[in-house]
């Protein structure tokens, strides 16, 4: 094949070899490179299914890439769609699951299904059968009731893993209020949507939707047309003409004013943030380019007014990005962040502010170029793929787009002007009609939250719980009841878990259990004795991850070979937070500061130290959590351990679940054995 991809060289002439160079003076950008890009092979089939063939024979591999472009539609059932994708790829009507499976690890190949869409690899010598196999998995899938359940109990599992991920809540309330709840794009998936879910509905979204009409096969690789036009017709030429649904898209409407939009997480240990507005945008507008290079500038690379403000000037986060969607249907201006909830007032008015900024003043001139520069990089980058060249070529199609958009890419983001970025920025980020999604922990931010001001005024904050619907002002602190006194709560604790008498008699206590990480399993140690010493040990096939020690006076803490000792603030914290029972005795300074909701239910919270705090279940007596706060790379990080499945131990209630909560990872560890007075020395705590 003809080489798709035409490099310019850039000459210098210079009228004199003893011209002198004014290097006052920034050297004004040449005219963009003329970018060549070489179109695929293409045909299409009687059923409505578009090829496209970009070869490339430097490897001896060959990917398939399906996708089906059909309108967005509101599911009557939400999760319907990702059922089917669940499900496609687990047996088909001519071969078992593990047969399928079988044959596709014996060759090498990779093999995957979405509800409108499959992928395929495998070296170009295994392809033909690999496209067969791909086929069988798209066109004859066998939908049984046993995989339909299976399927759906991990869907409604993992969907209950997230109820208190604080991301995922405000991603859900973000996209509701953008859209509504009623558009494709507004819609999420709830435990209980799943449950509503038939195998007769997987079925009826199968037959609707995976059809041929506006799909299209993307090839690319060491194959010639000829070959992919045999292999296409055997494999995908039987496909059935049909046509998806005719659906209608609800009208997005843009908030009648700025607002903050709260969600309340009571045990959020950091804020997310998500300013919005909806914009109509398509890659076609006139407008794409200035855009794209703007949002570049606010929020869309590491040099970015939001995350030198936010991350590098501020240390609020680890990092704010901004980006706008193009979408054909539906589209939206969003800029987001993860912050400590000391900071979540703040950074909302660093956001506003970063925002206004781009809006109202002058882009500088060398920060304008130098993102040119970096989009020109990038795109030269990316046109070493020659998948890059079937993408482009599929957006032409779909997007429509004129046939030279990329071969005039680099000339276009170079005439973005000063003048485009200010004017597109006062036309796509409405800042009279922007929504504030924040999920947080209420009774710490909303009081300052409830004062942010923007030209002036105060932006009304609005009140929404889980599901994204609007409710009243939840009452984020109550009034402590006359008599309750950090006594009177550790004593209703000792008695719920079996009483001072039965607790005094455990002198040390060993509990082992063990979770899993990204898949990986790691087993945990905890030892502690009656005087206030501990260790906690996390290890991995033998090996050490993490261990701390504490005598009670001082202690260390050693992970991958290095050894630290615990500083002050550390030794000040363990010293209320170690042994078997530290309710047994109130801690000199220990505060009982409210009345806080843990996981929907009401706790007392006493705060230990400034950095260590505990919650007991106003109703049970129940200890629920312990929040620290822990600093590393210079940021504070708050670490949440939950209690969870009290179990009775030796005529002891023990938690068997500590569920360990790390920024936006949460670490389940199961506790399998317990034991009281035995398997802990002295030599444990050296």
């Amino acid at each position: 094949m003809k080489n798709i991809i035409a490099i310019l060289l850039v000459c210098l002439v210079g009228t004199s070899m003893s011209a002198q160079i004014d290097r006052s003076q920034m050297p004004k950008p040449g005219p963009a490179p003329t970018i060549n890009i070489g179109e695929p092979e293409t045909f299409t089939l009687s059923n409505g299914l578009k090829v496209l063939v970009v070869e490339n024979d430097k490897l001896p591999r060959v990917s398939a890439r399906l996708i089906i472009d059909n309108k967005p539609y509101t599911e009557k059932k939400p999760g319907t769609k990702t059922m089917v994708s669940s499900l496609l790829g687990t047996g088909t009507q001519e071969t078992s699951k593990d047969e399928f499976n079988e044959e596709i690890d014996f060759l090498g190949a990779r093999l995957s299904y979405g509800a409108e869409s499959a992928f395929a690899s495998s070296l170009s010598k295994f392809f033909p059968r690999v496209m067969e196999l791909m086929a069988e998995g798209a066109l004859k899938p066998k939908f049984t009731q046993e995989e339909f359940e299976s399927e759906k109990t991990k869907l409604i599992e993992s969907l209950k893993s997230e109820q208190n991920d604080v991301g995922t809540i405000a991603n859900r309330l973000s996209s509701s209020q953008a859209y509504g709840s009623n558009h494709p794009y507004g819609q999420y998936v709830s435990t209980k949507t799943v449950e509503d879910i038939t195998l007769e509905d997987v079925q009826n979204a199968y037959k609707n939707y995976f059809v041929p009409e506006n799909s299209y096969l993307v090839l690319v690789g060491d194959i010639t047309k000829k070959d992919a036009k045999k292999i296409v017709k055997n494999t995908f030429g039987k496909w059935k003409k049909a046509t998806p649904p005719n659906t209608s898209i609800p009208s997005v409407k843009p908030a009648q004013y700025t607002q903050i939009n709260f969600v309340d997480m009571p045990n959020a240990v950091q804020s997310e943030i998500i300013v919005q507005n909806t914009v109509d945008l398509k890659m076609a507008d006139a407008d794409y380019f200035p855009v794209i290079v703007m949002n570049q500038i606010l929020g869309g690379s590491f040099g970015s007014y939001l995350n030198m403000n936010l991350r590098e000037d501020k240390g609020y986060t680890y990092g704010a990005r901004s980006s706008v969607g193009d979408s054909r249907y539906a589209s939206r201006f969003r800029a987001s962040a993860s912050v400590r909830n000391a900071v979540t007032d703040s950074a909302v008015v660093e956001f506003i502010k970063e925002i206004d900024r781009i809006r109202n003043e002058e882009v500088d001139a060398d920060k304008l170029e130098d993102t040119k520069k970096k989009f020109a990089g990038s795109f030269v980058m990316r046109l070493e793929q020659p998948s890059t060249i079937a993408n482009y070529a599929l957006n032409i199609e779909t997007e429509g787009l004129d046939k030279d958009f990329y071969e005039t890419y680099l000339e276009k983001i170079n005439a973005v002007t000063q003048e485009d970025i200010q004017r597109v920025a006062k036309k796509y980020l409405k800042t009279d009609q922007m929504q504030i999604v924040v999920a947080g922990k209420g009774s710490e931010v909303i009081e300052n939250l409830e004062t942010v001001e923007f030209k002036g005024k105060k932006i009304p904050v609005l009140y929404f719980n889980k599901e994204t619907e609007k409710v009243d002002k939840p009452e984020f602190k109550k009034e402590l009841p006359e008599g309750v006194t950090v006594e009177t709560v550790y004593n209703d604790y000792l008695q719920a878990i079996g009483g001072k008498e039965t607790l005094s008699k455990v002198e040390t206590m060993m509990m082992k259990g063990s979770a899993s990480v990204q898949g990986m399993s790691i087993s945990f140690t905890s030892k502690a004795t009656q005087e206030g010493k501990s260790l906690t040990l996390v290890e991995m096939n033998g090996m050490t991850l993490n261990k701390q020690v504490f005598d009670g006076e001082k202690g260390y803490a050693s992970a991958q070979g290095q050894k630290i000792d615990l500083n002050e603030q550390q030794v000040k914290d363990l010293k209320v937070t170690s042994g078997t029972f530290p309710e047994m005795k109130v801690s000199e300074g220990a505060k009982l500061t409210g009345i806080e909701s843990v996981d929907g239910e009401d706790a007392y919270t006493v705060q230990l130290t400034e950095n260590a705090k505990e919650f007991y279940s106003v109703d049970s007596g129940l200890k629920l959590a312990t929040e620290t706060v822990a600093e590393q790379m210079g940021q504070k990080m708050t670490i949440t351990i939950s209690y969870k499945d009290y179990t009775e131990k030796n005529g002891v209630l023990l938690p068997m679940t500590l569920s360990q909560n790390l920024g936006p990872q949460t670490i389940d560890i199961k506790m399998e054995e317990v034991k009281f007075n035995e398997g802990v020395t002295a030599a444990d705590f050296e």
